[in-house]
């Protein structure tokens, strides 16, 4: 099940605007669906300047619904309302006196993102706020959830920014480095990037930013919740959690520690049962080699276990095409784990020298 992101930047087209949000788009664009969400494939969204809230409210409502994992990257800048000094997503008609029906009230992506699983979505943020609303922002709070709550269980990552210190219109800063980092095709663990790309505008921002990390509260029993998951055919929601874990142990452990591994494990089951035997068969593949990197041997009963499992799922791929790419894989790997089963490498080959007779 494919993945989903949303685009969205927004600012006013008049002499409200403190940022220049849609100008990152063009590099968003620029980096493939799969990397912007994390998962195997994506369906991308993308709002630039949007004129009405509902039309947004529509747009993130559809996404919210989707299976599988979410990522929301917002880009614009924060207003209060006159009468209930509320924080606002200023839209491309939003005025100081129409704030209230020309902007999106904050507290409309906790409320559209309350019912998602936890961990199956993440929000990344660059925005910039008015000098009122970043002294309510930056004041002392009692306990309670944050002036930009956007739901216990879900993830947020990103700055607010102060007003700009001249009259001008500021840049997206902190958005940009997060594109120029995934435009390399490679998508490092939420907080890593999130870190790498408060280190590249470190100089400009010179310590001002008001920072946002919510790492999202897992389930108290995880693998009681992906397997209710499953047993309900939300097989994208089950993968979704076993990925936030799988991220959360590497960040904590190392991408090679046991822990990380073991939800590695568990998203190659969970591909199984959901019928994708190719993701399944990728997923083994990772583990064994992660191990063997790791400096197990390849005769260690888990290395054995994960090429055993990865080259069962092989024999169950349909699309041949794709069964030639994993089985070229799993045949370098056959020559470092050979396994307990006489003629596995050979029948690897056998299979391979099949494949390419069809299409």
């Amino acid at each position: 099940m494919p993945g989903t992101v949303l685009l969205l930047a927004a600012s006013p087209l008049g002499r409200g605007r403190l940022v220049d949000a849609a100008s990152v788009l063009p590099v968003l664009a620029a980096v493939p669906p799969a990397v912007l969400s994390g998962s195997d494939t994506a369906n991308v969204v993308e709002l630039a300047d949007p004129l009405e809230p509902q039309a947004v409210l529509t747009r993130l409502r559809a996404a919210a619904a989707a299976p599988g994992p979410l990522t929301v990257y917002v880009t614009g800048q924060l207003h209060l309302d006159r009468r209930q000094r509320l924080p606002h997503l200023a839209l491309a008609r939003t005025t100081a006196s129409t704030m209230r029906y020309t902007a999106l009230p904050w507290h409309w992506f906790r409320d559209e993102l309350r019912l998602r699983p936890a961990g199956a979505t993440t929000l990344i943020l660059d925005l910039h706020a008015d000098a009122e609303t970043w002294q309510t922002l930056c004041a002392p709070r009692p306990a309670g959830p944050p002036p930009l709550d956007c739901g216990r269980d879900n993830a947020v990552y990103g700055r607010v920014a102060p007003p700009p210190s001249r009259r001008g219109v500021a840049a997206p800063a902190y958005m940009k480095a997060v594109a120029t980092i995934l435009r390399s095709g490679w998508r490092p663990p939420e907080e890593d990037l999130h870190q790498q790309a408060l280190a590249r505008i470190a100089p400009e921002s010179a310590g001002t930013d008001l920072v946002l990390v919510q790492r999202g509260p897992v389930p108290g029993d995880p693998h009681a919740a992906v397997t209710a998951a499953v047993r309900s055919g939300r097989h994208a929601d089950a993968d979704a959690l076993a990925a936030r874990l799988e991220q959360a142990a590497s960040l904590a452990h190392g991408p090679a520690s046991e822990e990380a591994l073991h939800w590695t494990e568990v998203r190659a089951d969970l591909a199984m049962l959901a019928g994708d035997a190719a993701r399944s068969c990728g997923a083994w593949m990772a583990v064994a080699t992660a191990r063997l990197a790791a400096g197990q041997a390849p005769d260690a009963p888990a290395v054995e276990a994960a090429v055993d499992r990865a080259h069962h799922q092989w024999g169950r791929v349909g699309d041949p095409v794709r069964a030639r790419e994993l089985g070229a894989a799993l045949a370098e790997l056959r020559g470092r784990v050979p396994g307990r089963r006489e003629g596995a490498l050979d029948h690897v080959h056998r299979q391979l020298r099949q494949l390419q007779t069809q299409g």
